[in-house]
Formats: structure tokens, sequence, C-alpha cells
């Protein structure tokens, strides 16, 4: 047990942000597409921080990070060489400038695998930034914690990064994001009525292929290909329309049109190199075929491991049938539930006297 983990906390923080699934339009919210145009849709599970606030003194750690997934508790130093094991979390803490008085417990946690290419990066990014931001007067808003966000990423930690995981993490719901000059973009959600939200959301399955997805040789390949051919180029085209297609389709309640956009933009993701749709992927996507399912997304930029959104048909016995039919396919495949969020980032304070 650390040192201050026995003491009252003055405060009790609490940040919560949804993951991401489904973005058709993925790829044209980067640096080198300049412009784009993304559809995603911001679900449960969410990523969870808690930050326990204490009194500072000089003989203890100021930040101590509980990485409750990994089992991993950790102080967070100052840096004077490269990042530890935990760069994310490491930067965000440097980059929101923790008052010097306080010392914190801050602990992270998701139901949501890493790796499952579901924007939860970028969900911890945004949950922590907000919880940190608590900290001090003056409150970011949604779009500058997403902001915020995203730049711990691409500039303190030099990746490759869109921007759409982090919007949609802050502003949660279903989105229409137009980035108009990366990275400057506006988001608007897209309200339909509870019937359409509530059939979507039965309609909708996430599986989590089992492998981590990390960033590959192969992404760095389209990347420089993307790089070289410029952002009017017909495959980031392709993709860009895939995402209004969907906007149109989700106001309309026309779930086959919004299906057929998913399928585009899978097939527009392959044609910018057949490995970013993974053997794993092609045989979900047979088996939801065979059970009527009208789309399939493969979720994130694509590439080994990750995860796969299908939309299914419209009987719920025959979308549990794929299911098991999947998961018995492989016994890493499997079935994460999944609901729409109808609210992105939420930031509160918890009850410190029930602290233990």
């Amino acid at each position: 047990m650390n040192e201050i983990a026995a003491q009252q906390p003055l405060r009790i923080i609490n940040g919560i942000a949804p993951t991401r699934i489904c973005d058709n339009g993925g790829w044209t919210d980067t640096w080198f597409a300049r412009t784009g145009k993304i559809f995603n849709i911001g679900v449960y599970p969410y990523v969870e921080v808690q930050v326990e606030v204490f009194h500072r003194d000089d003989k203890r750690q100021q930040v101590v990070i509980f990485a409750e997934n990994y089992g991993q508790r950790f102080p967070v130093t100052q840096r004077t060489a490269g990042w530890g094991e935990h760069p994310l979390l490491e930067a965000a803490v440097e980059r929101m400038k923790v008052p010097s008085n306080l010392a914190l417990n801050v602990t992270i946690f998701s139901e949501a695998p890493s790796g499952a290419s579901t924007g939860t990066s970028a969900a911890v990014g945004v949950a922590l930034v907000g919880a940190l931001d608590r900290l001090t007067r003056g409150h970011l808003t949604a779009h500058e914690v997403a902001y915020t966000a995203q730049a711990i990423e691409t500039q303190m930690l030099k990746l490759q990064c869109g921007i759409q995981d982090q919007l949609c993490s802050a502003y949660g719901g279903i989105n229409y994001i137009e980035m108009f000059d990366y990275p400057h973009a506006s988001v608007s959600q897209i309200q339909v009525p509870n019937a359409i939200w509530w059939e979507l959301e039965r309609r909708m399955v996430l599986i989590y292929f089992g492998k981590s997805h990390t960033s590959s040789a192969v992404h760095e390949k389209v990347i420089r290909e993307l790089e070289g051919l410029g952002p009017d180029c017909n495959k980031l085209q392709d993709l860009r329309e895939t995402a209004e297609r969907s906007r149109d389709a989700v106001y309309a309640g026309d779930f086959a049109g919004l299906g057929k956009a998913m399928i585009e933009n899978t097939e527009a993701q392959e044609r910018l190199h057949p490995d970013l749709v993974s053997a794993d992927a092609r045989r979900v996507i047979e088996i939801a075929k065979a059970h009527g399912a009208l789309g399939w997304k493969v979720n994130g930029a694509g590439g080994d491991g990750g995860s796969l959104t299908i939309l299914s048909g419209s009987l719920s016995h025959v979308k549990r049938a794929m299911i098991r039919e999947i998961e018995a396919e492989n016994p890493l495949f499997r079935n994460i539930p999944i609901y729409l969020s109808r609210t992105g980032l939420r930031t509160w304070e918890g009850i410190p006297g029930e602290s233990k």
C-alpha cells in the first residue's frame, strides 16, 4: 500500500468517457488528409478514472497511478529522459500541471480490452485530462479536453493520431465530424427518435479478435502512400463519402443504408492495403453474412488484432445465433456487450467521507 492510501482524501474526483465504434471515414481525420468527414458512435464500456486528492508534504510522491487493468501501481516522477512503461498516463499528468501543494492517487480502469481498436487509449486520455482539469479553477470544454488529449499523443508522444477518437469520447452519442483544416473540426451530434436509437443499439455487435491491435509497418506504409497522393486522392475521398452516407442513413432510420456504408468503408480500408482487413476479420464477416447481417466495419485503422462492428438484421435470435457461432469459431473471439452512450465525458465530485 502506498504512503497516502490510508489517509482520508480531501476530495474524490471521478471521470468517465466512452469508447468508440463504427468509425466510418476514419483515416480522413489525420494530418495528411488535411480535411475529413467521419461518422462514429460513442459506446459503453467506458474508461473510468478516479482521483483521490490529498495535502502534500515533502515526503510524499506527488502522483501515484494505479493502472488497475495491468495490476500496476507506480509513481509519476519528474522526467529526465524518456517516458516510462505507461507514457500516455505520464504525459497527461505532466501536461495538466498538478498543483504543487497536492498529492494524488489516480486509479484508471476499463472493461474494454486494451488494443481493441475502439479508441480506448483516447478515452483514457479524455477521462484523465477531464478529471485532472477539476483540480484547478475554470474547466475545459468538451472540445478543449479532446484537443488536449490528442495533443498529448501527437505533440508530447510523437504518435500518429487522428482527432476523431478523442472527439467521440468527449462528446459521446452518434457523431458526424467535419475536419475543415487539421486538426480543427466541428462536431454535429445526430439526434434521432428513441425508437431509432434503441433499434440501432439492439442491432450493433462488437466482436473482439482476442489480440491487441498495435500500429505496424503496414500503417506506416499506408501513411507514406497517402501522404504522397495528397488530400484529394480517391482513396481518401471514398472514405469521406461513407461518413456522409452513414449520417444520412441514421437520420432516415435506414439500417440497410447504414450497413451498406459500413461495408463500403471496410472495402475502402482494404484498398488502402489488403492487410488492413485481417484474416480473422474476414472469417467473422463470412459468419455475419451467413446470418443476414446488414453491415460490418473493421474498427479503427484496421490491421492485425482489434475488433469488428457488425450491424445485425431485424431478428434478435438470429443475432444471438451469429454471436454463438463466431465465439465457437475461435476461442479468442469474444462478443463485447455494448450500449450507446448518450453522453460523453462526465466528471464529478465523490464523497470523501465514505472512502476506505
